[in-house]
């Protein structure tokens, strides 16, 4: 109580004015109003003013520009901003100074549209590192959202590296650096990689400047080609070429490595400038020749596999880095030239023998041909003279028929050992390639590697009956099947032929004997060796002629030998006419029945 006798009233309040509800003192309120708006900023609506954070949740951000009333703006319009916090200043825009509510409406979007196109330039003119909003992929790169601007991100301006998946990068925030401007046309190209670049150069300069060939550096594989692989060093790229890869044969270099794998890698060469750099896998490795079994010689069989294939031959993998060449001569016996694909391809598991070895060259030539016993080490017993087999055609020339009997048994038949009777020209008269023929061993060359065979050998030497048929002297029908300017040729018995001159070709009128007529003949010359009967027609009446002019005996005026020639005569005409070559058992049974006589 004793407080309260202390308390004194103001001595000039104006209780007439608290009455009716003023309570200002000497002070009016429009003077109140004018010193409160004074405390405030001057806002108009349609204005880009900057503001402060005050508050914010997952939906919304309050924002102080001091005014009378703070301004609330939607989380969305911050997405390309997570790093946003209470107490960072924003640029806002005035949409209303007070809506129906007496709140303020903000925007940060429109704000930033309204002095984005400014800033992109000011960015641009500064070498400014900004942030940027992906907001989604597009052909060729990405899709950025730098100060409420939809800016292109280039696929190769993401990052030094080749980027291999594009969506990782969406709805993501990031700092880009401004790269080119298009006034015309509004538009913006950003760069993330231009930021990692100067870093990584000056990074690079460094490792360069300590490189030297044969180092051993482990590096990062960064991208496969068909033809290498690139390693990134570390700020620094080099290329392993395919064939650095392995000491075996690799057909794509990712047999051998995997993107992002890590690797150690040897320095092989560089430009002066250490621009391009050659490196090594495989060196790192020793050669495999020279950790090659010791023990491995001549002679000793080994197992591979075909990893390449030509006309010529087949190379053939024992190890990785060690191959061999089998040529197509020792993939088999036969002489007859074949390709290697008909014998093998590539990705077969084969053995084969070792021919030649040199370690100092690193070569090695093979055979599988080997592997199979040499049909020619007992090619007497096996084909002795005299013996008789099948073979097949394999090709001809103008002198005879070059056959096999088995694989790697090869002869030829000479022309004159294809028939006893008919005249052959060329051997396709008679056989054909691929046809089979039977033949008869005649003499054998080891060490040439071929048989002298015959196929008429097979059947008897007709001529050995013809010699006593067409004895000189004899008389036979014939008929003329050609007529050439030296005589003609007369069709005889047993399908042999003959020859007469145009003077032996006089018929007793004096005309000429013509083609396809048929005529007595007599054999005036018969020569076994060269298969040769020379005929005529002529002196069959210059003889009867020349008979008549002499006295001739009571009886029987014909001599003993004339008798014997028209009895032979007799039996190989007519129906003899059409037995065939081949019928040597009949001449064989006419010679005995001559010979009995």
């Amino acid at each position: 109580m004793e407080n309260l006798k202390n308390i004194q009233p103001v001595e000039d309040f104006n209780w007439d004015a608290y009455e009716v509800g003023e309570t200002y003192g000497d002070v009016s309120k429009d003077d109140l109003v004018k010193t409160y708006d004074e405390t405030l900023n001057t806002v108009k609506d349609k204005e880009v003013v900057m503001g402060t954070v005050t508050a914010m949740n997952k939906r919304e951000v309050v924002v102080n520009i001091g005014f009378k009333s703070d301004g609330v703006v939607s989380m969305a319009e911050f997405r390309y901003n997570p790093d946003l916090k209470i107490g960072d200043e924003v640029e806002v825009y005035i949409e209303n100074q007070e809506d129906k509510k007496g709140q303020l409406i903000l925007s940060h979007k429109k704000a930033r549209a309204t002095r984005s196109w400014d800033r992109v330039n000011e960015a641009l003119e500064k070498d400014e590192i900004i942030k940027g909003y992906i907001k989604c992929r597009t052909k060729g790169g990405m899709i950025v959202d730098v100060f409420g601007i939809e800016a292109f991100l280039p696929g190769s301006q993401i990052d030094v590296k080749p980027i291999r998946d594009y969506d990782v990068f969406v709805r993501k925030t990031m700092e880009f650096k401004i790269v080119k401007i298009n006034q015309e046309f509004k538009n913006v190209v950003v760069s993330h990689k231009a930021l990692i670049e100067a870093e990584l150069e000056a990074q690079k300069k460094d490792i360069i400047s300590k490189l030297e060939k044969g180092q051993v550096l482990e590096g990062t594989v960064k991208n496969i080609t068909s033809y290498g692989v690139f390693i990134d060093l570390g700020g620094v790229d080099g290329l392993i070429h395919i064939t650095d890869l392995s000491w075996g044969r690799v057909s794509h270099p990712e047999e051998i490595v995997q993107l992002d794998q890590k690797i150690n890698v040897v320095i092989l060469d560089f430009d002066d400038e250490k621009k391009r750099i050659a490196l090594g896998l495989k060196q790192l490795t020793p050669h495999p020749w020279d950790t090659l079994d010791s023990e491995l010689k001549v002679g000793d069989k080994v197992k591979g596999k075909v990893v390449v294939m030509a006309d010529y031959g087949a190379f053939i993998e024992i190890t990785p880095g060690v191959e061999g060449l089998i040529h197509v001569s020792e993939m088999s016996w036969t002489q007859h030239l074949r390709s290697a694909q008909d014998f093998m391809k590539v990705g077969d598991e084969i053995e084969a023998v070792i021919l030649t070895l040199d370690r100092d060259e690193r070569k090695m030539s093979l055979g599988i041909k080997q592997l199979k016993a040499d049909p020619w080490e007992d090619i007497e017993s096996r084909f002795p003279v005299g013996s008789r087999h099948t073979a097949k055609v394999r090709n001809f020339t103008n002198f005879g028929v070059f056959v096999e009997i088995e694989e790697g048994v090869d002869g030829l038949i000479h022309i004159s050992d294809l028939s006893w009777t008919k005249k052959i020209k060329h051997p396709s008269e008679f056989t054909q390639i691929g046809a089979e023929i039977e033949v008869q061993v005649l003499e054998i060359d080891k060490e040439n590697r071929r048989l002298s065979l015959g196929h008429k050998q097979l059947e008897e030497n007709p001529w050995n009956v013809f010699e006593t048929i067409f004895t000189v002297g004899s008389i036979h029908e014939g008929t003329i099947i050609g007529v050439l300017d030296k005589g003609a040729v007369v069709s005889l018995p047993y399908g042999v032929e003959g020859f007469a001159t145009p003077k032996h070709l006089v018929k007793e009128d004096g005309s000429q004997a013509a083609v396809d007529e048929k005529l007595q003949f007599k054999v005036i010359e018969f020569n076994k060796e060269a298969k040769r009967i020379i005929l005529s027609h002529s002196r069959i009446f210059e003889d009867e002629q020349k008979g008549a002019k002499k006295d001739a005996p009571a009886g029987d005026k014909k001599p003993a030998a004339r008798r014997k020639n028209e009895e032979a005569s007799a039996m190989v005409t007519g129906p003899v006419e059409k037995t065939t070559l081949g019928d040597i058992e009949e001449l064989a049974a006419l010679k005995e029945k001559l010979s009995g006589k």
